[in-house]
C-alpha cells in the first residue's frame, strides 16, 4: 500500500459543510467526479471525531481533532498509517502548492440567488440556490431547512482549520460560498459547473440519506486485524 494513496481519502473534506446536533450522526452521500464516474461516501460524526469511507476506493480516513490524530486506512491491503493531523496536513499542504496551477485564479464577485424553486429530494424539503461568480452560475445547490446541522458544522471547520491557514487565498472564494448559502440551510443535492482546483473536483453529489445514532468507540479506530504500515523515513 503506497501512502500517496490513502492521502486520497480526505478528498471529499474541503467540500462539505455539514452540521448535526444531539447524538452522532451518519450521512450517506452518492458523488460523480468530473469523469461521470459514481461512488458511494459515508461520513460519520461524533464530537470531535470524523470518518470518511469511499467506498469505490476501499479507503476509509478517520480524523480525531482533539487528540490531532488521523488514520489513513486501505481495506483491500488491510493496512493503515497513523499520524499527527497537524503534520498530514503540513505535508498535504506542500504536495497541493506543487500541484496548483502557477497562476492564480482572480478574484472574482461571489453572488447567490433564489426563485423559490422547490423539490421534495430523497425525502427533504429544497428550495434551489444558485451560486454565482462574475454573473456567471457555478454551482447548483437544493437546500433543506429540515434539519438542524450545527455541532457538525464546527467540526467540519475545525477539520479544514489546517488548510485555511495555509491557502488562505486560493480557498477564499469557496468560504464565501459557504457563507452565502449558510442562511438557506444544508445543501442535500450540489452540482458543480465550474472547473475546480486542488483536491476533490466532483460534478454532483448528493445526499442519500441521514441518521442520527449512538456509534461505538470502534467506528473511530482502525480494525484491530489490520496491520499498522510504518512509513518510510524522508531522504536527507
Amino acid at each position: 500500500m503506497k501512502k500517496t494513496a490513502l492521502m486520497g481519502c480526505l478528498t471529499l473534506i474541503p467540500l462539505l459543510s455539514i452540521s448535526a446536533s444531539f447524538a452522532a450522526v451518519v450521512i450517506e452521500q452518492r458523488v460523480k467526479d468530473r469523469e461521470g464516474t459514481p461512488s458511494q461516501v459515508t461520513i460519520y460524526c461524533s464530537g470531535l471525531q470524523l470518518r470518511t469511507d469511499h467506498s469505490g476506493s476501499g479507503l476509509t480516513t478517520i480524523l480525531d481533532l482533539k487528540a490531532d490524530q488521523i488514520f489513513l486506512i486501505d481495506h483491500r491491503s488491510k493496512g493503515y498509517l497513523s499520524m499527527k493531523l497537524s503534520l498530514w496536513e503540513k505535508e498535504m499542504g506542500d504536495q497541493l502548492k506543487k500541484n496548483l496551477p502557477p497562476v492564480r485564479p482572480r478574484e472574482r464577485k461571489i453572488t447567490v440567488r433564489t426563485f423559490g424553486e422547490k423539490a421534495v429530494i430523497n425525502g427533504f424539503n429544497t428550495v434551489k440556490v444558485d451560486v454565482l461568480a462574475d454573473e456567471e452560475r457555478i454551482e447548483e445547490h437544493w437546500m433543506t431547512k429540515d434539519i438542524d446541522m450545527t455541532d457538525v458544522d464546527r467540526a467540519m471547520e475545525k477539520a479544514t482549520q489546517g488548510f485555511s491557514k495555509r491557502f488562505s487565498s486560493e480557498i477564499k472564494e469557496g468560504q464565501e460560498i459557504q457563507k452565502k448559502l449558510k442562511p438557506y440551510g444544508f445543501s442535500v443535492l450540489v452540482k458543480d459547473y465550474a472547473a475546480t482546483y486542488g483536491l476533490g473536483a466532483v460534478d454532483v453529489l448528493e445526499v442519500k440519506k441521514i441518521e442520527r445514532k449512538e456509534l461505538k468507540d470502534e467506528v473511530f479506530q482502525p480494525p484491530s486485524d489490520y496491520e499498522k504500515i510504518v512509513p518510510n523515513p524522508p531522504k536527507k
